[in-house]
């Protein structure tokens, strides 16, 4: 199978410090991926050295099969919107548009020119007296009418009411069903955008976490709740990801599987059974101390 990104031990060094460290994955073509975890994981690192915008210290990494580095065959294909873009001073909202068709050839004018009325943005507006959220705006649209196939928002939401937000949301769906690529997220509101994905990254430390479908992650984590000797008993033999203790009551959260058997367990247990969100699971795994699946590999 041939790859949009390819990445091999990927590891990136600033002095002492590996902001990534030896990560490899592969995106597939036309799905939707979320690349997850807390401030100063990785994230954005390596979504530079997708877009060739910082180089690598070691392993390897391809975009569409190639080095990306300096390659026009690769970057006429990816665009990358980044939450801290930089314009010219003189630049109109305009201005970054027109720089945004000559570049991406599969540009959609009439698509852009829609967006533009759906986020009420004015053309004519200087990009230096934009506020944060039309900041956050002109990128969205600049990703979404660009219609390259390796697509990246990092952070694409700032400074974006709820309303912003979710249109946002559907716009990038609807276009997507459509015009079928790759997407990359960034974000943080997890729980907002979990319809969306269709894979997870989970970077923690500069290394990778998780590297899993997102509809089985969702069903993978589950909570029980109830007195706190019956949660111990219930717990027994179980790795855990999380607990909490409040007087008597104890809640523990699993990473695994609830398979019949246990789930009558529970019950018989007196227990309450509650679906943990990807959200709630990301926390549990980045919160320090809790094991994944993938936590021997990354440490090879």
């Amino acid at each position: 199978m041939s790859y949009v990104v390819e990445a091999k031990r990927l590891t990136k060094s600033f002095g002492k410090v590996k902001a990534v460290n030896e990560v490899s994955f592969a995106l597939e073509e036309g799905k939707i991926y979320g690349l997850l975890g807390r401030n100063g994981a990785g994230k954005t690192t390596i979504m530079h050295m997708i877009a060739a915008q910082q180089f690598l210290t070691s392993g390897e990494i391809s975009v569409f099969g190639e080095r990306p580095y300096e390659n026009d065959r690769v970057l006429e294909r990816v665009c990358f919107i980044k939450e801290s873009q930089k314009y010219p001073d003189h630049y109109r909202v305009d201005d970054v548009l027109k720089f945004a068709e000559s570049r991406f050839k599969g540009w959609d004018r009439e698509f852009a020119s829609r967006l533009l009325d759906d986020f009420r943005l004015p053309l004519d507006r200087k990009m230096k007296k934009l506020s944060r959220g039309m900041l956050s705006s002109v990128g969205i649209i600049v990703g979404l009418a660009s219609r390259a196939p390796l697509t990246i928002f990092d952070e694409p939401y700032i400074g974006l009411d709820a309303v912003a937000r979710s249109l946002f949301y559907d716009r990038l769906l609807e276009d997507y069903a459509e015009f079928p690529r790759t997407i990359v997220l960034s974000t943080h509101l997890i729980d907002e955008v979990s319809r969306l994905l269709e894979h997870i990254l989970l970077i923690d430390g500069g290394r990778l976490l998780l590297d899993e479908d997102a509809e089985r992650l969702r069903g993978q984590a589950y909570k029980v709740v109830g007195p706190a000797a019956k949660v111990a008993e219930f717990s027994i033999g179980k790795e855990k990801i999380g607990s909490e203790n409040m007087g008597g009551i104890a809640s523990a959260t699993f990473y695994s599987g609830l398979e019949t058997k246990e789930r009558r367990r529970a019950e018989a247990l007196g227990l309450e059974i509650t679906p943990v969100t990807l959200q709630q699971l990301i926390v549990h795994l980045t919160s320090g101390g809790s094991k994944t699946p993938m936590n021997e590999e990354a440490a090879l």
